[in-house]
Order: C-alpha cells, then sequence, then structure tokens
C-alpha cells in the first residue's frame, strides 16, 4: 500500500520530479534537491542522464529485442514520454504495468493510465520491498501474461534499497517469477567516478537527513545481473549506455554517477 502522504518531508520521486524540472513536489523536496545539488553538481545531469536511458532501453526492448510487454517498478511522477509513450509508439500494442509507492505518484495515476486503443496500461500501489505482493497483484496479471517475456524496469531505484532489505534477493524473486526471454534494464546510483570531496559532502547530506540510501560499487550492481545475458556494451555509467550521440568532455563533477546495464534471462 501507498505511504501517507507528507508534505513537509523530502520524498525521492517528488525530488526527482523537482530535479528533472517538473512542478510536483513541495518545498521540502525542493530543499533537499538544492542541497543535492550543492553537494554534487551533477546530480541534474544525473537525473536527464537516467531519464535519456529509460528512452534508450526501452526503444531497444520494444524494436531490437521484439518484447511487448513492460513492469516499471518505481515508476515516480509521471515526465513525458513515460514508458508506454516510448513502446507504444514502437508497438502500440504493448502492454506496460507501473508500481509505485508514493501516494502522489497514485494521485496522478491517470496520467499513466493512457494507452493506445491496441496496447494496456495499467497502475499497481505496491512496494518494491515486497516483491511477491507486486507479482500477485490482480490487476497486474490480468495486464500481463508472466508465461511470455516481459522487460523488467528497475530505473534509479534499487538504491533506495539497503542491505538489509537483501536488494539482490528481491531482484532475483522478481526475475524468478519471468520466462526465458524476459530482460532486466536498471540504472543505479553510484559514487564510484566521484571525487572524493563531493562523495564527502553527499555522505554528510545523508548523514544529516537519514534517509535510507545505498549508492553501490561497480562490483555491487554487477551481482543483480548473475546468471543474466548482458547486452552490448553490458555495464557503463548511465550516459554511456547506446548513446544517441557522442558527447564531448566531461568535468568530474558532472558526471551522470549512475551504473546501467540491460540484460536478458536465458
Amino acid at each position: 500500500m501507498s505511504e501517507v502522504l507528507n508534505i513537509n518531508e523530502c520524498h525521492p520521486a517528488r525530488r526527482y520530479d523537482y530535479l528533472l524540472g517538473g512542478k510536483d513536489n513541495y518545498a521540502a523536496d525542493r530543499e533537499s534537491g538544492d542541497r543535492l545539488v550543492a553537494a554534487h553538481p551533477g546530480v541534474k545531469t544525473s537525473v536527464l542522464a537516467n531519464r535519456a536511458f529509460l528512452r534508450r532501453a526501452v526503444r531497444f526492448l520494444t524494436r531490437e529485442a521484439g518484447l511487448r510487454q513492460f513492469l516499471d517498478i518505481g515508476t515516480g511522477l509521471p515526465t513525458r514520454p513515460n514508458v508506454h509513450q516510448v513502446a507504444q509508439g514502437i508497438a502500440p500494442e504493448s502492454r506496460i504495468v507501473y508500481v509505485d509507492n508514493d501516494p502522489l505518484v497514485l494521485t496522478h495515476a491517470r496520467a499513466l493510465l493512457t494507452s493506445s486503443p491496441e496496447g494496456t496500461t495499467e497502475y499497481v500501489d505496491a512496494d518494491l520491498r515486497d516483491p511477491q505482493a507486486i507479482l500477485n497483484d490482480i490487476d497486474l496479471q490480468a495486464a500481463l501474461d508472466l508465461k511470455k517475456p516481459v522487460g523488467l524496469l528497475l530505473l534509479a531505484v534499487m538504491h533506495f534499497v539497503t542491505d538489509e532489505r537483501k536488494p539482490h534477493d528481491i531482484v532475483r524473486q522478481l526475475l524468478a517469477a519471468l520466462p526465458s526471454g524476459s530482460y532486466l534494464a536498471m540504472s543505479h546510483v553510484t559514487y564510484d567516478p566521484l571525487p572524493e570531496p563531493v562523495v564527502a559532502r553527499l555522505n554528510q547530506e545523508q548523514q544529516r537527513t537519514g534517509e535510507q540510501f545505498q549508492p553501490r560499487s561497480r562490483e555491487e550492481f554487477e551481482r543483480f545481473f548473475t546468471g543474466l545475458e548482458l547486452v552490448e556494451p553490458g555495464i557503463t555509467l548511465v550516459s554511456d549506455w547506446r548513446p544517441d550521440d557522442e558527447s564531448g568532455p566531461r568535468s568530474p563533477d558532472a558526471f551522470a554517477a549512475l551504473y546501467s546495464a540491460v540484460a536478458r534471462v536465458p
């Protein structure tokens, strides 16, 4: 079930919306976003690059991998183009289920439930930390045929699941319910490419807020793909996964500090 809406505390989905330039956020979200930018000026670069990765990954999964079903967990607030707009723009019959537990996302779910006449979109109010509740949801089961390949999207969400919550087990449970030919597309915050002073400032901000948040190393990120077949170019920083164009030199502060990868379930 969704959390209770509290506008006096920052929520990651609303802060992400603010950093993307959206309007569905409150003062607490904007203040938190501004502190993150002060600690790491590349934060906005990261969220924009992550959104671009979503578009590229869904295009690949629809056009090249031939998928027609998508499960997007940790959807966040609607920001065009959403998964269904990308997928159904290529294959109108595509079926998409969005999952989130933020009450503001639930309020805006109607914006996610637009669909081509040939396809389907559905919204499930559930928590990533309870994968079985997601998989057993009757609306998900009505929208998706889990006997056919599904694209599981976990974009910029697993870093909110700390090790005590066994994030790798959560991903394994989700993948275990999907047949061969399914895919996992994931992005995840990392501090690996960041200068030490930036990392120190980010750690100080997290300690100040007490937010449940865990960036991971390349090795920790790679564990999510154990037993899967990585699609070229494998694990990269999010802006380097099949970029649409060649970007120029970047300063260390401007790095999009998320790892990304797409992999097939054998």
